[in-house]
């Protein structure tokens, strides 16, 4: 099998210290009108893309353009796929993103800005793909201590990795894989607001980015928490699975790409 590493991110997005994140300029996936293969024809597609674009700037004015903004084609385009082509709906769900974006200062999220937090080693971008071409967003869910750790500054981090993981897309892949290892789990890193936060996004802000999440070795601790969170996740609930640090070695990745901490 082909070992992939990532490499290159985003010029504004540098790499977190403990993380040698890498990516090759070809492999970044990138999302045009022309390009993306929908059940839609071109010329349909395109004329969706456009009463959209039209409707932000008519009725939404204020909104930022550019990258991320409203008159951001390729990201209208993917909250139009989402949206099942319906071009109302679509418009609420980007006005809603592109508001939230702004209020958050997504953009304005650096290294520096979360490099507190991230210290902690709570979370991190792994530096290789899945065996299926997917970047790899992991959480060591025993680091996250809610009584401790700013609220606000974990919303930050999180966010910074969604968008340094999709950052790194490769051709051909369009979601991200999540890998929460539960091992020394206890009840000081229970938070239900931040696993609330964290799909809630994913749903909103980033639909249909999230590919699966797994799981690892959850503690008998961790069953009643998931029966509290399971409702609060919508759909989102469906692409967890429970599994064992052997099955994210075997079955995720290779010998050469197996994240450190799950090769004993």
């Amino acid at each position: 099998m082909e070992l992939r590493s990532i490499r290159n991110p985003l010029r504004h997005l540098p790499v977190l210290s403990n993380c040698s994140y890498q990516i090759k300029s070809s492999q970044i996936r990138t999302f045009s009108v022309r390009s993306c293969r929908l059940d839609v024809s071109e010329s349909h597609k395109l004329q969706l893309v456009l009463e959209v674009k039209g409707k932000l700037e008519k009725d939404y004015r204020s909104l930022p353009v550019g990258k991320n903004g409203r008159d951001d084609e390729d990201m209208i385009l993917w909250f139009l796929k989402d949206r099942k082509f319906s071009v109302e709906d679509a418009v609420e769900r980007l006005n809603k993103a592109i508001k939230w974006r702004q209020e958050f200062r997504v953009s304005e999220l650096s290294q520096d800005s979360v490099k507190g937090i991230a210290e902690t080693g709570k979370a991190y971008v792994h530096d290789f793909l899945d065996v299926n071409g997917r970047p790899v967003l992991i959480v060591d869910a025993s680091k996250h201590l809610p009584a401790v750790h700013d609220p606000a500054e974990n919303e930050k981090l999180c966010v910074f990795l969604i968008e340094k993981a999709l950052s790194a897309l490769p051709e051909g892949c369009e979601e991200i894989l999540g890998i929460f290892d539960l091992r020394g789990f206890g009840r000081e890193n229970t938070d239900l607001d931040f696993i609330t936060f964290l799909f809630d996004i994913f749903y909103y802000y980033y639909p249909k980015r999230l590919g699966q999440v797994l799981f690892v070795e959850a503690p008998f601790i961790f069953k009643p928490i998931w029966l509290l969170a399971k409702p609060l996740l919508k759909s989102y609930s469906s692409l967890v699975r429970f599994c064992s640090v052997e099955t994210v070695r075997k079955e995720y990745f290779t010998e050469a790409t197996v994240p450190a901490k799950f090769r004993d």
